[in-house]
């Protein structure tokens, strides 16, 4: 395999993580280098990871090696199958372990430890390993018996009740926003473990809860409960469009002449809406009872449908462009396409990488949010098949012979 000059190039990640909470930490750590190996399940045709084969595809092709999510949340891992239910494939992943610098695995807590590999049990393997485990509740406590996804985790932690309009019932978020905080977090704790060996030469267990990261991104919410007594939904607590702390109004999102096409605008004190009134040049706009924040702010809901009957007749594009050349904040509702297609900021920056994946060809990732100067990211090979570098990890890192790999395939260990 290539060697890389990322800045994590000098190390390798025994990964057992899955879906995007686990297998996104790892990929963020790939980008920039590190020699990532994606450890799956043979005997179940990769459905260790339930997005392996799912949707979205990239055109009528389906089955375990298609799956476009999966490819996404993996690329530039290398891929191996280990059997762990074989005594065999469980004497093959200690070896993996016994030449890595980190373990990664997103199970349910406990499941490492009762397939025979404890962080006691891999740290007689690797003296300086760091483990990190990711669950919904960390290894301890009452709950840490109980598993998650990413819309449980939101629901535990306070986050799906702090989204929805006043009035009516939580909304939540409509997907697993944890999924991707929880990858960030991990990533860090990786991150944090390593620099602790780096600076003492020994390694550690990063022991991770899920819930317990969504709770930190509750944080104000939860401030301003203990702190002033305020609970996250009460009568005349604004939606998640409107702003009242600062208050302002208008703060929310518009109708555009378009079908389902929208804008936000917030006018963040008596001179933006100065500026977006003149802009308006409607006799209502110019009614005195608008002049001041706390005037809009009491009649914010007709406000609303004032704002909304002026911006609903204008294509979504003149609305943003007349708002930003008077310098009040607007920004367009943007969809996936005007992100991708249609952004050339998205663009310049390399957001959307493609990679060149062995079964689909040639397609879209996601790219990084950050650009290192010296030491940049690099996104370029898709994921892995299923399996597809056995030959390679067992062979040339472990030192096994074609023929004592061939009998591992044959007695069902890899």
């Amino acid at each position: 395999m290539a060697e890389s000059s990322g800045a994590l190039s000098h190390l390798r990640i025994c990964d057992l993580s899955g879906q995007l909470a686990g297998a996104g930490a790892t990929r963020f750590l790939a980008a920039f280098g590190a020699q990532v190996i994606r450890v799956e399940d043979p005997v179940r045709q990769g459905r260790w990871d339930i997005l392996r084969g799912s949707m979205p595809y990239a055109d009528e092709r389906r089955g375990v090696e298609f799956g476009g999510a999966f490819n996404n949340h993996n690329v530039g891992k290398l891929g191996v199958t280990v059997n762990l239910r074989n005594e065999q494939g469980r004497a093959l992943l200690s070896k993996l372990i016994a030449v890595s610098d980190v373990v990664t695995e997103n199970f349910a807590a406990g499941v490492m430890a009762k397939l025979g590999f404890s962080y006691e049990e891999m740290r007689a393997l690797k003296p300086d390993l760091v483990y990190v485990s990711n669950s919904g509740f960390g290894s301890s406590g009452p709950y840490s018996g109980y598993k998650t996804f990413g819309p449980i985790v939101q629901a535990c932690s306070g986050l799906t009740f702090t989204s929805g309009v006043s009035g009516l019932p939580p909304a939540g978020w409509g997907y697993s926003y944890m999924d991707h905080m929880g990858a960030y977090f991990m990533a860090l704790g990786v991150l944090a473990g390593l620099a602790y060996r780096n600076r003492t030469g020994e390694g550690q267990w990063v022991d991770m809860s899920c819930v317990e990261a969504g709770i930190a991104l509750a944080g104000p919410d939860l401030l301003d409960s203990t702190v002033n007594g305020n609970a996250m939904r009460r009568d005349g607590y604004p939606d998640s469009n409107h702003s009242h702390a600062p208050p302002m109004a208008p703060h929310g999102i518009y109708p555009a002449s378009g079908e389902d096409d929208w804008v936000a605008i917030a006018c963040r004190g008596d001179q933006d809406w100065a500026s977006l009134a003149e802009l308006i040049d409607e006799p209502w706009a110019g009614e005195a009872r608008w002049s001041a924040t706390a005037g809009r702010v009491a009649g914010q809901r007709e406000l609303d449908e004032l704002i909304a009957g002026w911006t609903g007749r204008r294509d979504r594009h003149e609305t943003v462009a007349l708002l930003r050349g008077k310098g009040v904040p607007v920004a367009l509702v943007a969809r996936p396409r005007d992100r991708i297609d249609d952004d050339p900021a998205a663009t310049e920056w390399g957001l959307w990488p493609t990679v060149e994946h062995p079964a689909i060809g040639a397609v879209r990732v996601d790219g990084l949010p950050v650009h290192l100067s010296a030491t940049d990211w690099s996104v370029t090979r898709g994921a892995p098949l299923l399996g597809e570098h056995n030959d390679y990890v067992f062979g040339d890192l472990l030192g096994l012979s074609g023929g004592e790999i061939a009998a591992l395939r044959r007695e069902g260990a890899i």
